[in-house]
């Protein structure tokens, strides 16, 4: 889908700012944001007269008149809509406004336009207080349609797109959603890892931190630049310590002062003290250093192996342990190699933890934590929303409201492969095969969402063998207390579970899936200290953006992707 240039008016059903007859500067600026004039009801007309002083960049601009005065489409990013401006040719050279991108603060009064036409206020300027030109010839992101494949090549500029500061907006409203929630909830915020050295999932895909690389290059050109002292260098050395020992010994035995005792043993030292440095320096060898033939981690920044974190829900655990309701929302990051449309190397998580509570209120939370984001875009972001409608997804606005108003189906595992299963007999046609014991591909997930229920689906209760160890065993033993809440668009966008409490399941299980003990003691504590049945899910928050926007690609709703091969800015 390719960006469009033209924003719609703003919706009727807008909430207003305020509807007097005064419109309020920006708190720490001297000029008013553009959608407290146009984002009005009344579409900013009720505010005819009034002098405001507006900036923002330039969409499209035209001379007209022969050159007497130009029209302007301004827009500041506080709203899809733009601000009609009009300059005359006395206030400035309107060549130098016109251009897309151009950047401009003016001073002028607020008037209502001639009839027939779509604004329903325009400011018509006294002055221009700055300018911020643009070389059209140069510029990047001209007023044409631009593919978002296009946009990625330019991630400092592409939020002067309607369409990327759209979705910054829904992002940002999405975010402010997700604290609204879990606080009104009384959940507590708590900001967990991106350095650990857990692996949450157990995958092994992922980021290793490491000051070893640098410190050998650094250490390297050093090297060369100083070598280190040679054999010959250091027994010169021992013979300086020899000679100013055997010279306090003599001292001593001939009953010397002190004064002449106490400078000689200050020589010994300064002796043995250089005979140490450069003991220690000719032990240093380039490259990084090796213990039994692997990597010594102990010379590591950390003194071990450290990674970006897949998940903050493991140390998360320890404040539901301890305060009962707490959530986690941060960066995480997964070292895959995949360049499908649905995989970011860094994304965003939303891990909330809730003490006393089992699977059923995992659910229940989930839930009502997806249908309250919804309801949020639509009372507060739906201008934006209808804008994405517009131009990328016709049903994302219908979407949203559906999955706010409607009860999700809840399935357990078994009765999702058996209705896949019946699908399959039917006819329908799946990539992946179908049977007990698989994990569920997206082509399933979006099946049972799309095609059999047209609604949320929850899914839970899968085979422990697909999924994490820290899942509660089922009493059946072949099942584990989880669960995904798979929607249209997406499929899954939850994935969540009751946590096992119990000390020596969860040791059996670590060991079962051949992890480690060590690095999980203090994980087990919580378990052996004051054990409390617990749950938990994660949500992926660049997919819940896709959910709502209808975009295909979740590189185009987070602001800087990174990707196999990309890291831009």
């Amino acid at each position: 889908m390719a960006e469009t240039d033209q924003a719609p008016p703003p919706s009727d059903q807008l909430a207003a700012l305020n509807l007097t007859d005064t419109v309020e500067k920006h708190a720490f600026s001297d000029r008013v944001l553009i959608r407290s004039i146009v984002g009005r009801p009344d579409g900013g007309a009720g505010l005819a007269g009034q002098r405001v002083r507006a900036g923002g960049w330039v969409k499209t601009g035209r001379e007209q008149g022969k050159g007497t005065f130009a029209f302007l489409e301004l827009n500041d990013g506080s709203s899809p809509a733009n601000l009609q401006v009009i300059v005359d040719a006395g206030l400035a050279v309107l060549s130098k406004l016109v251009a897309t991108g151009t950047c401009v603060v003016v001073d002028g009064i607020l008037k209502v336009p001639p009839e027939g036409t779509r604004q329903k206020i325009e400011l018509r300027v006294e002055k221009v207080v700055s300018l911020g030109e643009v070389d059209p010839a140069k510029y990047p992101i001209p007023k044409t349609k631009l593919t978002l494949e296009f946009l990625r090549d330019h991630l400092h500029l592409r939020a002067r797109t309607n369409t990327i500061a759209a979705i910054a907006r829904i992002r940002n409203a999405l975010a402010f959603a997700t604290h609204s929630f879990f606080q009104e909830h009384n959940f507590l915020y708590v900001h967990t890892p991106i350095l650990t050295t857990s692996d949450c999932e157990g995958a092994g895909e992922m980021f290793q931190v490491t000051t070893l690389i640098s410190e050998s290059e650094k250490l390297e050109k050093e090297l060369i630049k100083n070598p280190p002292p040679s054999e010959v260098d250091i027994e010169a050395a021992r013979q300086v310590v020899s000679e100013r020992g055997e010279a306090v010994k003599q001292l001593k035995a001939a009953k010397a002062s002190k004064s002449e005792i106490t400078a000689s043993v200050a020589e010994l030292n300064k002796a043995k003290e250089n005979l140490s440095k450069l003991e220690e320096r000719s032990k240093l060898k380039p490259g990084i250093p090796k213990k039994d033939g692997k990597i010594d981690y102990t010379q590591d920044f950390f003194a071990r192996q450290a990674f970006l974190t897949v998940s903050g829900q493991l140390q998360v655990e320890t404040y539901a342990c301890a305060v009962s309701n707490v959530y986690t929302f941060g960066p995480t990051f997964r070292a895959e190699h995949s360049h499908t449309s649905r995989h970011l190397a860094e994304f965003w998580m939303v891990e909330p933890e809730i003490a006393f509570a089992d699977l059923q209120d995992d659910m229940n939370c989930a839930e009502a934590y997806v249908k309250y984001m919804c309801n949020w875009l639509l009372d507060k972001c739906l201008d934006d929303m209808q804008f994405m409608a517009k131009s990328y997804d016709k049903g994302c606005i219908d979407r949203l409201r559906m999955v706010a108003s409607i009860p999700f189906v809840r399935i357990s595992y078994t009765e999702a492969v058996e209705l896949l299963e019946e699908a399959v007999k039917g006819g329908k046609k799946f990539e992946n095969e179908v049977k007990w014991g698989i994990d569920l591909a997206s082509e399933h997930e979006r099946y049972l969402t799309e095609v059999k229920f047209q609604k949320p689906v929850i899914v839970y209760n899968y085979p422990k063998g697909i999924k994490a160890f820290y899942m509660r065993l089922n009493d059946d033993l072949k099942t584990v207390a989880a669960m995904d809440v798979l929607v249209p668009k997406v499929g899954e966008l939850i994935g969540g579970s009751q946590r096992e409490e119990r000390y020596e399941v969860i040791r059996e299980r670590i060991l079962e899936v051949g992890l480690p003990l060590e690095p999980y003691e203090w994980y087990l504590d919580l378990r052996r200290y004051g054990t409390v049945k617990h749950c938990g899910f994660g949500l992926g928050f660049e997919r819940m953006v896709l959910f709502a926007t209808g975009i295909e690609n979740i590189r185009d709703v987070i602001p800087f992707p990174r990707y196999p091969g990309r890291a831009d800015l």
